[in-house]
This record gives C-alpha cells, structure tokens and sequence, in this order.
C-alpha cells in the first residue's frame, strides 16, 4: 500500500526534543529514525537530548547509555538536563534563536513535564515555532505524586499531538480538549537489519535448533505481565495437548524492578527449565536474533497504550499474542497476525494452545499485508499536516 507523501511547501527546520545517542531505549531509537525520514526529504532536522535524563536514584536499569556507535548524518546535541531550572530556561532560549519551523517533543512520563514544558514556553516566544507532541502516554502505567500538575503544565506548551493508540488519544482529550490530535499507529522499526532464518538466529544465540520457543521482549516493569505469563507456562506443563510441556519461553530484557521477585515465583513454580533468561539490555544490533529465533512474541500485559514491541514483530513477520488492554487488540487483529486474550493465565496458556496447533504459517500472509500500514511516511505526513493546521 502507497502512502502519498505530504510535502512541506519549503525547506524547512526540525528539531525533535527526546532523548537520542548515547542514551538507550525505543524512544532514542524512534527519534533517531523519525530524524532520518525528514532528512531524506530535504529537511534541516537535527535531536535535542538529554545530558542528564533521569537522576540515578530514579532510574530502575542497570544503565542509561548504549554502546552501540552514534547513527550516522543526524545531529544529536545532548543538552537538557531534566532537574535543572536554569538549564530549562537556556535551552529554551537557544531553542528560541534557532527558530524551528517545527519542533517535535516527545512526551511519555510527566517527571519531564516542568523541563519540556519550560523549555517549549521560551521556544515559542520568536512566534514562528509551532510544537507538535509526539504523546507516547498521557497517563502513565505507574502513578506517582504531580502526575496531574506536571502533564498539565506540558501540554499547555504545545500546539498539536499525535498520539499513537486511541488509548493514550482518550486520555489526552481528558486534558487538552481543543488542540488539533491526530491517531497514527506506531510505525515499524527498519533499523535492525533484514529478517534472518530462525536457525541462524537460534545458532548465535546458542538456543535449540529445534523445538517451540516464545519471546518475551523489553524492559521488565509490573504492567507488562511477565508473572502472569510465567503462571501460564506453568499450566502448559499439565495440558494435554502434544508438545505444550516441551514449550520454552525466551525472555529477553533488563528488569527494571526487584529481580528476586520474579526469581522466587519461578522457583515456586518449577519452570526454571522451561525459560531461557537472558535478562540484561539487548543492543540494537543483537535484537534482530532474538525476534528471528522464536515462533511468536508474547506481550502478556495488564495495561497498555501502546508498544514498541509489536512494531518490531511486524517487521520481522512473527504473530503475536497479546492481552486485550489499551491499544494492543487494534494493533493486532485477532485471528490474523496473532491472537488476543485476557490478562490471566488460563487464558494466555489456551491462547499458545492454539497458536501452536494453528501453526506460525496461517499468520504469515496477514502479517505481510498488515505491516504495509506501518510507514514512517505516513507519520511525517500527518506530522506536517497538523503543522498546517495551526499555522
């Protein structure tokens, strides 16, 4: 499926305001894409990162920096540091001088309200910038003191959204009411490199040729289920059904909260021999391996918007199956690309079930029409149309 490309009239000055190189994570990754697509369409469009983006006593990784190289031909200037005023106040006027035909700020926790909302105030004074969110959550998973005040004092800095479920659009419109807001599906990740043979891809990762292997992906946090899931392999093991107790799952992904917790659940119940924990942060360049060597990608969530997990399974042509919370079940039609099911580990363990006796080939066809939806032009095109808009 073409997507007609809107044209800018002219050449035109971007800077999108996230985080990028050296810092790790989907946001970076995304940022650094969006920044290629304007590039290749003849635009000025350069990141404004972060020096500092969360104090260490706030964040739950290992480490905020990758040691993949810088991505080449985009300026990344690491300068905002998220707990400073004063530096709120000089980015904002540099970002004033540089007088931006559009900046684009990405928004998904509300501790970065006050720096970007105070950053967008100063910005905007030159007259000529217009800021489009790109609003990845308006209400976060996990709740914390000034949720509220802090999304609030950010949104009102910005001129238009975009939103990438209806779920986080919903949420948005309980604040912002009047703004323009467009809903565009998250486009796919074509940053890892070509889709690989899953014995090639079981090969460098030293896993079983053969056998049923699932994926588990991203960071572990208590909304995306990972316990619940561990419940359902669980019940796989007393299924009589050919092959289930022989089911291994694959986790892949750094925690991002206590360890021993999901540590002393899978001794409890007795599944270390069917997981495959490769729980440490998986660099860009190794993620392509891990998608290519399971037979489907399971996001066994308790609440969602949307996820930066499913683009990737999109692109690398693995079914999915998902939990039906926020934006996952119009992400992934049922029957189709994969398979939707209730939070809860009966459920999940039935919907492997029957993903396995379907078999990953029934997905295939769908996924391949599917995925065509997912455009990175499609996204700049609704981006410069809500510039219009305000214009």
């Amino acid at each position: 499926m073409a997507i007609q490309q809107t044209v800018l009239k002219h050449h035109q000055k971007i800077i999108i305001l996230g985080p990028a190189h050296p810092l790790r994570g989907g946001l970076a990754t995304f940022n650094q894409r969006l920044a290629k697509e304007f590039t290749s369409l003849g635009h000025d469009c350069s990141i404004y990162s972060f020096s500092l983006q969360y104090p260490s006593l706030l964040f739950p990784g290992k480490s905020q920096f990758t040691d993949d190289p810088a991505p080449k031909d985009i300026t990344i200037r690491s300068v905002i540091n998220s707990i400073n005023p004063l530096n709120w106040i000089n980015v904002g006027r540099r970002l004033q001088k540089e007088r931006a035909d559009i900046i684009i700020v990405r928004f998904w926790l509300p501790f970065m309200g006050p720096a970007l909302g105070t950053i967008l105030r100063y910005a905007r004074k030159n007259k000529q910038t217009k800021v489009i969110c790109i609003a990845d959550n308006v209400i976060p998973h996990e709740k914390r003191p000034g949720d509220k005040p802090f999304t609030k004092y950010f949104l009102k800095a910005c001129d238009a959204f975009v939103t990438m479920s209806e779920k986080v659009m919903q949420d948005l419109r309980l604040y912002e009411k009047e703004k323009p807001a467009k809903l565009v599906h998250h486009p796919l990740y074509d940053t890892f490199g070509d889709i690989i043979d899953r014995k090639d891809a079981r090969a460098y990762l030293g896993l079983p040729e053969n056998g049923r292997i699932l994926l588990f992906f991203g960071f572990i946090r208590k909304y995306k289920g990972l316990d619940l899931l561990f419940e359902a392999m669980a019940m796989l093991k007393t299924m009589n059904v050919e092959g289930m107790n022989e089911t291994k799952l694959l986790v892949a992904g750094e925690f991002y909260e206590d360890e021993k917790v999901y540590q002393d659940q899978i001794d409890r119940l007795g599944i270390r021999d069917q997981l495959i924990l490769r729980t440490s942060f998986i660099p860009d360049s190794e993620v392509k391996y891990f998608v290519c060597a399971a037979d489907a990608v399971v996001q066994p969530y308790r609440q969602a918007t949307q996820s930066g997990v499913t683009p990737l399974a999109y692109y690398f042509e693995k079914p999915m199956i998902v939990t039906n919370v926020g934006g996952l079940p119009s992400l992934v039609p049922h029957g189709k690309v994969g398979l939707v099911t209730t939070p809860d580990p009966p459920s999940i363990a039935n919907a492997i079930s029957e993903f396995y006796q379907l078999g990953e080939d029934y997905f295939i066809p769908h996924l391949r029409s599917e995925k065509m939806k997912y455009s990175w032009a499609h996204l700049v095109n609704t981006i410069t149309g809500l510039v219009e808009e305000v214009r």
